[in-house]
């Protein structure tokens, strides 16, 4: 009997587990807009680009989201079955229009330190670079952009930055330790932009990472040899 009375506990702890999940995590198809979270910050975390949830969920030219909706994060379907049995007179709708790839920009390093970490590597995301340095001391855009979200509503990165440099690259900058832009600021190459906060094994360190077309590429790839 109390074996059986364990079982029936532990299966509906599971039950009321599972009935508390936020409601993102029921469909990974859609996410639902949080408080604090921007079209980039989203994008990002899902290796998606702004311009690919624009089209998809046809936001036009201003891309203004808000709390509680639904952003579905794959194209639309091409259309259904069920759709073409009804009785109607709109023709199907056009392909939405691709964005074209536009040219790297020139980068520079965004903090004086060691590379402790490899793009691939543990501890950290994975996602970009560990580098090492000492607290406070200043991180600064690797190239000129504008940035689309500062703030600290994504697991795993700390104190986040990601500036928008143009439709095909972001660079993003976590643990640091305070920001000093805010969202909607443009920025110059060289400027500061926040300070080295702590890393993973509470170590100060940057978290810098470039990606293309909403997926990480190896910073390495575009900075110079230190």
């Amino acid at each position: 009997m109390f074996t059986r009375a364990l079982i029936v506990i532990g299966l509906s702890l599971a039950l009321l587990a599972c009935s508390s999940q936020p409601k993102w995590y029921e469909d990974p198809d859609t996410h639902i807009v949080r408080k604090g979270e921007t079209l980039y910050s989203i994008a990002f975390r899902y290796g998606r680009t702004a311009s690919e949830l624009t089209r998809w969920n046809r936001l036009g030219n201003g891309s203004l989201i808000h709390p509680g909706q639904v952003l579905r994060l794959k194209p639309p379907p091409g259309g259904s079955s069920a759709s073409s049995t009804r009785s109607t007179s709109r023709p199907p709708a056009k392909p939405l229009p691709k964005i074209p790839a536009q040219p790297s920009p020139k980068w520079a390093w965004p903090t004086n330190g060691r590379i402790n970490v490899q793009f691939g590597a543990k501890p950290g995301p994975g996602t970009g670079v560990l580098i090492d340095g000492k607290a406070g001391q200043p991180i600064v855009a690797a190239a000129s952009g504008s940035v689309v979200y500062a703030g600290s509503g994504l697991i795993g990165y700390g104190q986040l930055i990601i500036l928008k440099h143009n439709d095909t690259y972001l660079s993003a900058y976590g643990y640091t330790a305070s920001l000093l832009v805010k969202e909607g600021q443009e920025v110059k190459q060289g400027q500061r932009i926040a300070t080295m906060g702590e890393g993973p094994e509470r170590k100060p360190r940057l978290h810098f990472e470039i990606r293309r077309n909403g997926e990480p590429v190896n910073p390495r790839q575009y900075l110079s040899t230190k």
